[in-house]
């Protein structure tokens, strides 16, 4: 990859601009690994806005990776509740015992051992030994890629084979490695607030007189990004029963989204069901044991919610029993289990 002419003025301004314009953030004076991974881990398809809240939660209930470590992963998935890709907290639950009780308590210190722990990958990896270690090596996440792209006029798509080692080879070149922990920080929070996906901020941008995009009136077009999958659709029918005191929770055992949180009763089907159709499905007749019951549907406009590669269309079906739940729990209790968002929304909607 050749030197480009315009990499020391790159560095020079994002770093400038990071001086004048960053985010008063709780991490940001840190250098401790703990709330550096923790604040990385969290910030994993998430914007700042959305973690930050999180980050402060997690802080004040483990302190340190051996408060952490000592949770039970019940705790840690019910304070996570509502932030997605819960796979993030089971394996930061797992990373946090490895260095508590194996480590006694110090994080690996270069790039290369830290990429050994559950959950950490090159991203993560980088942004702590930079930030903690001042070792030089550079962090690529979307605000990056879209930094570099627009900036050097780069079109390859940012999620080929050939785009990211491109990128990681680019990222690593025009880097400022006598001072990398400031300057990865600098070029992902340039990415976030400046050189922004919608609407960049290109009329009052220092690096505007050398950026190609915008020479090329081509920023709009830029990063390049191949085409996702076909979304797929899923229709979800949650059974809500009620006795005076009780309802039925389950957890998601089954190697798929919200892997060991908590819901009702699931009847998954292939379309949208109405009430005749729910009632003669064997998951239904089984959960219901000949028992009788009243049933009516909460919500007559389906209920979409939306993951990355899937839409769950929900229903949630509140079916009363003649007689009592077995294996129920109080229904003023149910807050206390983790669950994903989409059933906090209607347990908070029905007034559990």
């Amino acid at each position: 990859m050749k030197i480009r002419a315009n990499e020391i003025d790159f560095r020079e301004v994002v770093n400038s601009w990071y001086s004048e314009n960053k985010r008063d953030l709780p991490w940001r004076d840190s250098r401790d690994p703990y709330r550096i991974w923790l604040s990385e881990i969290i910030l994993q398809q998430t914007r700042v806005e959305q973690g930050l809240p999180y980050y402060l939660r997690f802080i004040a209930s483990f302190p340190t990776v051996f408060d952490l470590a000592k949770a039970s992963e019940h705790q840690v998935l019910k304070l996570w509740q509502g932030l997605g890709y819960y796979s993030r907290a089971r394996n930061l639950h797992h990373t946090a015992k490895e260095v508590a009780y194996q480590m006694k308590g110090v994080f690996p210190k270069s790039y290369r051992e830290l990429l050994k722990l559950k959950g950490v990958g090159e991203y993560t990896a980088s942004a702590i030994a930079s930030i903690c270690y001042n070792e030089p090596v550079a962090v690529v996440d979307g605000n990056v890629y879209r930094v570099l792209s627009r900036y050097f006029g780069v079109d390859i798509p940012i999620n080929s084979t050939q785009g990211v080692r491109y990128f990681k080879e680019l990222a690593a070149q025009v880097m400022d490695t006598r001072h990398p922990g400031d300057y990865n920080q600098a070029v992902m929070e340039f990415g976030a607030l400046q050189c922004k996906p919608q609407l960049p901020l290109c009329a009052n941008c220092d690096l505007q007189v050398n950026c190609i995009a915008f020479q090329l009136q081509k920023v709009e077009k830029l990063p390049v990004k191949l085409k996702k999958n076909k979304l797929k659709k899923r229709y979800f029918n949650y059974i809500v029963l009620l006795d005076q005191q009780h309802t039925l929770l389950e957890i998601r055992s089954k190697k798929d989204i919200w892997q060991y949180l908590y819901q009702f009763p699931l009847v998954e089907s292939k379309k949208n069901l109405h009430v005749e159709e729910l009632t003669k499905k064997e998951d239904f007749l089984n959960l219901i044991s000949g028992k009788s019951y009243d049933i009516r549907l909460f919500n007559p406009k389906v209920a979409v919610h939306k993951l990355s590669h899937q839409h769950i269309y929900t229903k949630f079906w509140i079916v009363e029993l003649k007689g009592s739940i077995p294996n129920g729990i109080l229904r003023k209790n149910i807050k206390e289990y983790p669950v994903p968002v989409l059933i906090a929304n209607f347990v908070k909607d029905f007034g559990f």
